[in-house]
């Protein structure tokens, strides 16, 4: 680990250096992140049967971004370590040295001025779009999510618009080669914004992701994801929802016709904050088999949505299909400037139910604690507590007949200094 810290921190360094002395007209930034997480999965993810064990892990990220910026030329370059503490696959009786593996690009590319107020960017990077239903960062995530791709940007008028393709594969060849079906392979969206005034603003979007049919085929079926997201903010009022529609085929060809909808409602009265909120995926049910009723979420957050014990990461697999529906409320209290304390709960439940899932829809209640503490302007504490209250349905689901107590608790740091 010292080694690949040490060869990532001389070539940032010798990066920098020259990207600084020929800046003349050009900014450059240079910026990092460290972020240790310490967790206790007590039947985080999954459930733990009465005779499991809890764990408990360390895990880490290191990332640097630098960036250098000019009226017609943006570059920037994110590379960054994520590691679990003693994870190391290079080692001997007497110490670890590093694990290669966990050293990568998280992002990489250029973004060039075509005319005024017009730009495309090339390269790895992040797509992050409205709340990030669909197309998302995945910060709680140590690895994060980025994407390569060609974006377009450009305001006309009081909108903002956004086009973006991706084309991926698995190694450059002479020919077509095959991709793995589990994975998109051309992600391509359009994206369009306009605020009305200072209280309302509304976005629409377009995603056409294909995939191909087998991993030994070029035979490629695209759903399609159409809809609207929205907020509206007056006084100590905030509210925010979005509908997507999807359909198109799935990846085995068969006819697709889903929708995932979100609200969110809360008021600001002086310290506290409290919000009612509901989320719906839509899932499969018996009445029509030739039909994909099952919402996918694409490349959306995961961690975000659905709650934070993350059961709920795949819906294929975690609910059988059959989709999901949760009703949540919270209340937030500001302790100080920089203390804030949250509790959310959430009420889950199947919204379809068919062969593949229990016959009852009640799936449990899961309870949220989080503590945040900005001690800087470079720094910041996270800690919570979870736990899950699972029903019969649930645990047929996790194939758990006796748990343990689902709960997990976190600790997070984050430095982020600006170098220069």
């Amino acid at each position: 680990m010292k080694t690949i810290t040490r060869l990532m921190t001389i070539f940032l360094m010798t990066l920098t250096g020259f990207l600084a002395s020929f800046s003349v007209r050009g900014q450059v930034n240079a910026e990092v992140e460290y972020r240790p997480r310490f967790e206790w999965r007590a039947g985080y993810g999954e459930l733990l049967s009465s005779s499991a064990s809890p764990s408990f892990i360390a895990l880490q990220r290191l990332r640097m971004s630098v960036s250098y910026q000019t009226d017609g030329l943006k570059l920037k370059f994110a590379p960054q370590d994520v590691r679990v503490w003693g994870d190391e696959q290079l080692s001997s009786s007497t110490g670890v040295f590093g694990d290669e593996a966990s050293f990568d690009l998280f992002e990489g590319y250029a973004e060039l001025r075509l005319w005024e107020n017009s730009w495309i960017s090339v390269g790895r990077q992040q797509l992050s779009y409205d709340n990030q239903r669909l197309l998302s960062g995945r910060n709680w995530n140590q690895h994060g999510l980025a994407y390569d791709a060609v974006v377009f940007k450009t305001i006309a008028g009081a909108w903002a618009i956004h086009a973006g393709a991706s084309w991926n594969s698995l190694k450059a060849t002479a020919s077509e080669s095959f991709y793995l079906s589990d994975r998109i392979k051309s992600l391509n969206f359009l994206w369009l914004k306009k605020s009305f005034g200072e209280t309302f603003d509304v976005s629409f979007s377009h995603i056409a992701s294909g995939v191909t049919e087998t991993d030994t085929t070029n035979t490629m079926h695209f759903k399609q994801t159409s809809g609207v997201y929205a907020t509206y903010n007056v006084g100590s009022f905030s509210m925010k929802g979005n509908f997507y529609f999807q359909y198109g085929k799935n990846q085995v060809g068969t006819e697709v016709s889903a929708f995932l909808v979100d609200a969110d409602a809360s008021l600001s009265l002086g310290r506290y904050k409290p919000g009612v909120g509901f989320s719906y995926l839509s899932g499969n049910d018996e009445a029509d088999s030739t039909t994909e009723n099952l919402f996918d979420a694409l490349y959306g957050a995961r961690h975000r949505f659905f709650g934070h014990m993350d059961y709920f990461r795949n819906m294929t697999s975690h609910t059988g299909g059959g989709g999901l529906s949760d009703w949540y409320g919270y209340l937030g209290y500001k302790v100080s400037d920089n203390i804030s304390l949250k509790n959310t709960t959430h009420f889950f439940s199947l919204a379809q139910t068919n062969s593949n899932t229990p016959d009852g829809k009640a799936l449990g209640m899961e309870n949220e604690v989080e503590l945040k503490f900005k001690f800087n302007g470079w720094g910041a504490l996270k800690a919570g507590w979870l736990f899950y209250l699972p029903t019969d349905s649930f645990r047929q689901l996790q194939g758990v007949v006796q748990e343990r107590f689902p709960n997990f608790a976190f600790v997070e740091l984050t430095i982020t200094p600006t170098l220069f």
